[in-house]
């Protein structure tokens, strides 16, 4: 979190933000040990384990960063310059010690910046490309939904242990819970403009006490998914001082700008992973009548960002003859795309997963599973089937 509300601004686009986890009374605290001791530097925080977050990237300009694939790190706007060729920014891997001789260090080729930040769309995102890839290393999804970007985070960085401290050696982690658009909003005039679909904010509200500050910008915010995997739903981009009561720290909205940094990645060529929505499931029976009229069966993609040229249909029918079976995949705007012919094929049963090529689909909607059984003498139903995005 930075600490003056200018740091929306492109001008101050070198300053940065960091991790800063004081309790809500810090005079009863212990003293903490000395800055390049191992024990932890922040009451009430803990220390990360080495490997506990291995995406995590410090970069040398003093900012955060996860890595989004093994050559791409996703990072804040404002701690990069232009977009263009940059050689100039080290990136540390692998390590929570700073000193620790293990880390990879790799140089920077190129910064793509994010062209709509500092405008009323926001955007404070930014990747770098590395030199070379860093093999080993596993990535972080970034989430292209609005589902997870609510209930408790995780955030992570080597920033300041108080308000304008120094930044630090040791990388540590903390919980913030999610402030909802409003609340944030009206949390004081610092928070007046906030962009409610760019941004998000997350912190101890009534205590203050846990936070981001100066050091940690462009370090990510992240949560558990539904497969209990880590995705990233927030990067660290400014607010109004560190840990304060009433004074939530602002993310940038990942899910927002989620289609257009794996664009700016896919440009890039640091391969960059196709972001996915889903799956969505409908889990009820639709009879299948012999030699009859289709049916389909629908599920609504909601929260969802942009549009896909892929779909992922998982589909399990019950049924004595397969072959008689023609299934089509209905796109919200009324697109149809087949999954399966009929055929000879005279197996029980449908349990498979179909890879879809779409049109450009708009991702958010209603799509349908659309089957028809074109012979007679055997018969089945729909028993669920999903889709991911």
């Amino acid at each position: 979190m930075l600490l003056t509300k200018i740091l929306r601004s492109a001008v101050l686009s070198a300053m940065t933000a960091a991790l800063v986890i004081v309790p809500a009374h810090s005079a009863s605290a212990a003293p903490t040990s000395a800055q390049d001791e191992p024990g932890p530097r922040v009451v009430g925080g803990t220390r990360a384990l080495q490997g506990e977050f291995p995406w995590m990237v410090r970069l040398s300009m003093g900012c955060g960063g996860a890595m989004y694939t093994n050559q791409l790190v996703l990072t804040a706007a404002h701690c990069v310059g232009s977009t263009g060729n940059n050689t100039t920014i080290t990136a540390t891997v692998g390590v929570v010690d700073l000193q620790d001789t293990s880390a990879t260090k790799v140089k920077s080729t190129y910064v793509h910046r994010s062209p709509t930040y500092g405008t009323s769309t926001g955007g404070d995102w930014a990747l770098i490309k590395l030199a070379t890839p860093i093999t080993g290393v596993p990535t972080l999804p970034i989430t292209t939904t609005t589902a997870y970007d609510t209930g408790t985070f995780t955030v992570a960085g080597w920033g300041a242990a108080t308000e304008g401290g120094a930044q630090q050696r040791y990388l540590l982690k903390a919980n913030v819970p999610y402030v909802d658009d409003v609340t944030c909003r009206d949390a004081g005039s610092y928070y007046s403009d906030l962009i409610f679909p760019a941004e998000l904010c997350a912190g101890q509200m009534a205590t203050g006490g846990v936070d981001t500050c100066q050091g940690d910008s462009g370090g990510p915010m992240f949560r558990r998914d539904n497969a209990n995997a880590w995705i990233q739903v927030g990067i660290v981009s400014h607010g109004d001082g560190c840990a304060r009561p009433s004074a939530p720290g602002v993310y940038t909205q990942v899910s927002t700008f989620a289609s257009a940094i794996a664009a700016a990645a896919a440009n890039l060529g640091g391969g960059g992973p196709t972001p996915t929505c889903g799956p969505f499931t409908n889990n009820t029976d639709v009879s299948i009548p012999d030699r009859g009229a289709a049916v389909t069966s629908s599920v609504t993609a909601t929260g969802c960002t942009g549009s896909t040229s892929s779909a992922q249909v998982a589909v399990n029918i019950v049924h004595t003859y397969r072959g008689d079976l023609v299934i089509d995949l209905l796109a919200p705007d009324g697109s149809s795309y087949r999954l399966k012919n009929s055929g000879s094929d005279s197996g029980d049963n449908i349990n498979t997963t179909y890879s879809a090529t779409v049109s450009n689909e708009t991702r958010n909607g209603t799509w349908r599973l659309k089957v028809q059984d074109v012979a007679s003498a055997d018969v089945g139903y729909i028993n669920s089937w999903s889709i991911t995005l």
